[in-house]
Parts: C-alpha cells; structure tokens; sequence
C-alpha cells in the first residue's frame, strides 16, 4: 500500500504555529481509557494476532530500557505496542520474542502502521528479527513535509487532539516483569495516540 500525502492541503495557522511547553502544560491530560491486554506468553500472542485480522490501521510504539551509562547503547525493545479502533496490544518481547506471525503483520504493505520516528524503533526490532518493514507511516515526517512545527508525539496531540500526555514513565525500567500499572498505561496511550494521529490528519484532506 503506498501512502499519498496531499501536500497541497491547506494546513490552518493554528496547526502550522509551534506549541510552547507552557502552553501544552495547561492542556489537560489524558490516557487511553479502553481495553488493554498485556501479551506475555505465545497463546496470548495467537489470540492477538487474530484480533488484528483484518485491520487497516494500527497505531505503533515500542519501549526499551534506558541506558544511563555513558559509551553503552540501548539493546533492542523490551515492548511493541500496537492498537487498533478498541484496544490496545501491549507485548512483552523479552517472553514471546518477535516471530513469524509478528513479523507477518510489520511486513504487511496492506496494513498502516502509524507512530513517530518510527525509524530507530524498527532498527531495534529487527534485532530480535530479521524483517521487511512495510505500510509504515511516520507522523513526524509527514508534520515536516507539511511544514508544520511541531513534529514529536507530545506536540502532536497537543496541536492535533488538544490535549496532552504524561511522560513520567518514559525513562522507567521497561524490562521489569511484571509492568506497573502506570507504565501499562503509559505504553498503551502511546500506541493509541499514535493511531488517533492518523485518523486526524485523515481529517484535515492529508490522506
């Protein structure tokens, strides 16, 4: 599936303008309120990927370990969350890996796969698998190629959806079994924004 962009749709000053921190802290906040299944086991994974037959657009994300020491680099992600209109897959990679089926569904030209700077999160991946990525979208890019001024995740929902999200779980240990709930929620949210992004450029003529 190739993505056409419509660059020539007319982007409101309001959604070129950049948003200030201090303007995107008085916005309130939310999270994904719906259905979220932890994946941790390949009978869990199975009844995943069968919910998702069928999808056409799934929102992305994944999270890794910090690494706080300096010269050492991240090892590959310890979470791939994908969502879809009504729920939120949050799959833990260090049990059931990534294989075929998973990587079936990353490779499928006929499934959007939206999130922001989705490029290092593939690198990563495919350090537990060898795969093709297709029918990903970036987000970020396509902000830039629409020169608009605000390009991460964070700035996006804020000029796009009005709200903002918390970030307080960013830097946590991704690797800890089990999540917390907060970072449950954390990791779902993003996958679910990164869908709902799509959806509202979708809205303003971009797709």
């Amino acid at each position: 599936m190739k993505i056409q962009i419509n660059e020539a749709v007319e982007i409101s000053e309001e959604h070129l303008r950049p948003y200030p921190n201090d303007e995107i802290n008085e916005l309130p906040i939310r999270k994904w309120e719906g259905e979220t299944r932890v994946i941790r086991n390949k009978k869990q994974l199975e009844w995943a990927l069968a919910r998702m037959e069928g999808e056409e657009l799934i929102g992305f994300d994944t999270e890794t370990r910090p690494v706080f020491k300096k010269g050492h680099t991240p090892g590959p992600p310890n979470l791939l969350q994908l969502a879809t209109a009504d729920r939120v897959f949050v799959i833990q990679l260090q049990h059931v890996g990534l294989d075929k089926g998973l990587a079936k569904l990353l490779a499928d030209p006929e499934v959007i796969k939206s999130g922001v700077a989705v490029h290092d999160d593939l690198v990563g991946l495919k350090k537990i698998y060898k795969f093709t990525p297709k029918g990903f979208v970036d987000l970020g890019q396509i902000s830039q190629q629409l020169k608009m001024q605000t390009h991460g995740l964070r700035n996006l929902s804020a000029n796009l959806l009005g709200f903002r999200v918390s970030k307080g779980a960013q830097c946590s240990n991704w690797a800890r079994d089990p999540l917390s709930s907060k970072q449950i929620d954390y990791a779902a949210t993003d996958a679910w924004i990164s869908r709902e992004l799509y959806v509202a450029f979708q809205k303003l003529g971009v797709f």
